[in-house]
């Protein structure tokens, strides 16, 4: 199947159902990069599986809205572009403006859509302290008085291309929520491509996803900052490399 006429499939999933004794299963992933052996080298990318019933049920709906045999509006655990996506990412930027200690951090490789960008702007302005990680394109400006104090941005530029994209909304204290998938915050991904975005709801999951951001932030030999200004080298101070640090992690937890 080639996919919706007019809409660009660009969600990274797959499904597999099984029958088992009695039971008919349903296993599911859903990644940040495409199934390719040769970008799978290259590429730093993250993927969850699970037989979470409803994330699972909700890839099953995904596959047969893009067969054509339903036209389904509503998910349980997944985010849909462009039909669900684009309300929900505004809605938990918006939610963090309205507590006390309000916490976004994003990792993704563009931000772009202007929508997205005035939400974040506002939300820094109601004391939302945000931290961008954009591996391309970024058109909002962090650091201008009045404006967007409260948020920074930064890029990791290394031996892997930065492909992942990851979305965490909520402090420590009120424990946060983190997504994976397959969409920048572009025009293009939130309204002309279909996209997948799951929640994560795995403790020990969330905690590994937690140290991605972390090292990405802490890194001071492949990261720049951007300032109001333009994009200038983080000074080394540390030596934190995320590159060599997720890779040594990796290999570890191979063997």
């Amino acid at each position: 199947m080639y996919g919706v006429v007019g809409l660009k499939t660009h969600a990274k999933c797959s499904l597999v159902v099984r029958e088992e004794g009695d039971e008919i299963r349903q296993y599911c992933h859903i990644g940040t990069g495409n199934y390719h052996s040769v970008t799978a080298k290259l590429y730093e990318d993250v993927g969850l599986l699970t037989d979470d019933p409803d994330i699972t049920a909700d890839v099953a709906d995904l596959f047969n809205y893009l067969t054509g045999y339903s036209h389904q509006q509503a998910y349980r655990r997944i985010l849909v572009a462009p039909i669900t996506l684009r309300s929900r990412i505004l809605e938990m930027i918006r939610g963090e403006a309205e507590t006390k200690d309000g916490r976004i951090v994003m990792k993704m490789n563009s931000l772009v859509d202007a929508e997205m960008i005035d939400a974040l702007y506002d939300t820094s302005q109601r004391g939302t302290d945000i931290d961008l990680i954009v591996r391309g394109i970024c058109c909002l400006r962090p650091g201008v008085p009045g404006l967007s104090e409260n948020i920074r941005v930064r890029s990791i530029v290394g031996r892997y291309l930065e492909h992942s994209r990851i979305y965490r909304f909520g402090s420590e204290r009120r424990g946060p929520r983190m997504f994976i998938g397959s969409a920048d915050l572009m025009p293009r991904n939130l309204d002309h491509r279909v996209e997948c975005v799951t929640e994560v709801l795995d403790s020990d999951l969330k905690d590994r996803l937690d140290e991605i951001l972390r090292v990405n932030l802490e890194d001071d030999v492949l990261a720049w900052e951007l300032g109001p200004e333009g994009w200038s080298r983080v000074p080394t101070e540390r030596g934190v490399e995320t590159h060599t640090y997720l890779q040594r992690l990796a290999e570890e937890r191979a063997r």
